[in-house]
């Protein structure tokens, strides 16, 4: 086992695969995030042939098809490879099969978030990319399940004075573009959204997590089953509306490119012609 790992590579792949059976209902979550996602498919004139679904769990691949691609989806679990609705890939989204320049579009949607080499599974991806091919993914950012985190933390350590990682670490929105460029795309664009859920049973919420195979795979989590009142105690620090409980999840929206000649590049450093202190003083 590599030791620089943070995610267990064999819990993902099984709890993404326990998920097939109950992924149906939290199917109107995933289509709804899928659908603003894929909203950015409208701002372009280009048309796209060869697709790659990483990750979509029968959210990306059908509204893929129906705009005319050939959709391949990969995801670690052959189980939820095969629901998805292109032609199914069993692989690891670091570890990626693909021959440079195999698709002319990427969608990753909530699925690089459990990759152990974030920076190295971009590379892959640009690389497998055409020229001027296009990259959109959704990705929860810092502030995702952050109530859930605290209550939990606080809950374990007030019942055995110690904690164990229960929610994978995420990074900062800042971090996002950055990430994009160092792995070589152009015109990396990375914004945030902020989406609120309501539970009327916060276990409703624990159920929605292992439906979607979002349960802790963090390498260095505790492997003994915990307590029985840590999750309702936890649950029930959890803030409220009206009556429910709110959670919230924060998603960067990352928009890239594969280079390309034909695309537009900034203009040389010092080559304006109009000097900046002039345009102040004009207002």
């Amino acid at each position: 086992m590599d030791e620089m790992e943070v995610f267990d590579r064999k819990a993902v792949r099984l709890h993404r695969a326990r998920a097939v059976q109950h992924i149906n209902t939290v199917a109107d979550l995933l289509n709804d995030l899928a659908i603003r996602l894929l909203d950015r498919l409208d701002d372009t004139t280009h048309r796209f042939t060869h697709a790659l679904d990483l990750g979509g769990r029968g959210s990306i691949a059908p509204a893929l098809r129906a705009r005319g691609m050939h959709v391949v989806s990969l995801d670690p679990a052959a189980q939820l490879a095969a629901k998805a609705q292109g032609f199914p890939l069993a692989a690891d989204p670091d570890l990626l099969p693909f021959a440079p320049a195999s698709f002319d579009l990427v969608v990753a949607s909530l699925s690089l978030h459990w990759t152990n080499d974030l920076p190295g599974a971009l590379i892959q991806l640009r690389q497998a990319l055409k020229p001027d091919g296009l990259f959109l993914a959704t990705l929860p950012i810092l502030g995702t399940l952050d109530t859930l985190r605290t209550a939990l933390t606080e809950t374990e350590a007030a019942f055995t004075g110690g904690v164990s990682p229960r929610i994978s670490p995420f990074p900062d929105l800042r971090d996002c573009a950055a990430l994009l460029q160092r792995a070589g795309f152009a015109l990396p664009v990375a914004d945030a959204e902020e989406i609120e859920l309501l539970y009327a049973d916060p276990l409703k919420l624990l159920h929605d997590l292992r439906a979607t195979g979002e349960t802790n795979a963090v390498r260095l989590r505790d492997r003994r089953p915990p307590s029985r009142a840590l999750f309702p105690t936890a649950l029930a620090a959890l803030p409220t509306r009206d009556g429910r409980t709110k959670i919230r999840l924060r998603l960067a929206h990352l928009t890239a490119w594969a280079p390309a000649p034909t695309q537009p590049k900034p203009l040389a450093r010092g080559s304006a012609q109009i000097s900046l202190a002039d345009v102040l003083k004009s207002e």
